[in-house]
């Protein structure tokens, strides 16, 4: 007899794995019967999530910690033994503001140092002017998408809470903002980036995977009672997503996975936008220029399937230097408590490999060049000129 379990998401790539475990029957294998649940915004998986409607759920890295944390909501411990993606977002910007910021820049500006310092002069020569200030959209504000724009900002020397506006949107509604010119840029997940390039009114200036060489973007969530209560179910539930990892990566299976991706209920955009976020080759312009990276959304290969605690200690930081968290050690051992690799390790049967050589030493990679230390975040911190 097999078990009814019901889960949330967004339609975005990073469901990939929740699609392809329920669609191609590796849910079923597991003795799992599962309802996908789209739902438009974040918030609205959260709460459904949190009140128990939705087994299990497709989370911002960064919203399962703040509701472990009790930061922004309601406190719901959380868990993840499975994660849904690694990098994955990019920020766009409207043709106005990519024109403004290559004029401004010195040197290339498909640097994201080059880019932000740009985007600092482009800020003040505005408000020299007197004009309203530029105005972003993210997802959220405990999402990597606006740690994303604030750490990008903040190197350049943009203050993201006094030189900006940044503006909570769901992520369909981005490209139709951005089209309307109530947005001047935003950062999102596939395929939405790429949807603003092909209609014309966006160019895609970074990857965020230039920005961190490795950053957790959702989670497989469930809550941490129910995780206790069902360590059978739980295991179930990951090794059928382990499967739907492993054949999203392999390359053979790419149309496929693209077929699914697209079905009604499910993501609902062309199969190029999919294959193109898959493949990581990307038209960063109208112009259809395309740029390539093997990092832009890691699905299941090295390693991003299996939770981090230095991702956690990451996001935690960023929380405390925004001033959405206090700085103490029972909320960095609550953080950290998130990702549950053990629990991933134990449904695989085997420890998992070592991450490749090519993952950055400290776990995350950020373009500045400073270095994460997850035993030190006021040390980290405090090599920021920005923040509060």
């Amino acid at each position: 007899m097999s078990t009814r379990l019901r889960i949330g998401f967004i339609p975005l790539v990073d469901a990939a794995a929740l699609i392809v475990a329920v669609d191609k029957g590796f849910c079923v294998a597991e003795g799992l019967e599962v309802e996908l649940v789209r739902e438009i915004s974040w918030a609205n998986v959260r709460d459904k999530f949190n009140i128990g409607i939705f087994d299990a759920a497709h989370l911002l890295a960064p919203m399962a910690i703040a509701s472990s944390l009790g930061i922004g909501h309601v406190k719901v411990p959380v868990i993840s033994a499975f994660g849904l993606g690694v990098n994955g977002n990019a920020i766009t910007v409207s043709p106005a503001l990519h024109a403004a910021i290559a004029a401004a820049a010195d040197g290339d500006v498909t640097d994201p140092m080059v880019s932000a310092q740009a985007l600092a002069r482009v800020v003040a020569t505005r408000k020299a002017a007197g004009l309203e200030p530029l105005t972003f959209g993210m997802t959220f504000p405990f999402s990597s998408h606006n740690y994303d724009l604030r750490f990008w900002m903040g190197a350049g020397g943009v203050d993201p809470d006094e030189d900006v506006r940044l503006v909570v949107l769901p992520p369909p509604y981005m490209v139709e903002s951005l089209a309307s010119k109530h947005l001047d840029g935003f950062c999102v997940g596939a395929p939405w980036n790429s949807v603003a390039i092909d209609l014309g009114i966006g160019h895609i200036l970074h990857f965020t995977s230039e920005l961190f060489q490795r950053a957790a973007e959702k989670l497989l969530a469930v809550r941490a009672p129910w995780a206790a209560e069902h360590p059978d179910l739980l295991a179930r539930l990951v090794r059928a997503h382990i499967r739907a990892a492993d054949f999203i990566e392999a390359e053979a299976n790419r149309d496929e996975v693209c077929a699914l991706l697209t079905a009604p209920g499910r993501i609902e955009v062309t199969p190029e936008l999919i294959r193109r976020t898959l493949d990581g080759r990307l038209k960063v312009a109208p112009d259809g220029s395309i740029r390539s990276t093997d990092r832009y959304l890691l699905v299941g290969r090295n390693g991003a399937a299996r939770p981090d605690p230095v991702q956690a200690a990451w996001y935690y930081a960023q929380m405390v230097r925004w001033g959405q968290a206090p700085l103490s050690a029972d909320l960095l051992e609550a953080a950290r408590a998130v990702c549950r690799p053990d629990l991933y390790d134990a449904a695989l049967g085997a420890t998992a490999a070592p991450l490749p050589a090519s993952e950055p030493a400290d776990g995350v990679g950020e373009f500045t060049g400073a270095a994460f230390d997850p035993d030190d975040i006021a040390g980290y911190l405090a090599g920021f000129k920005i923040r509060r």
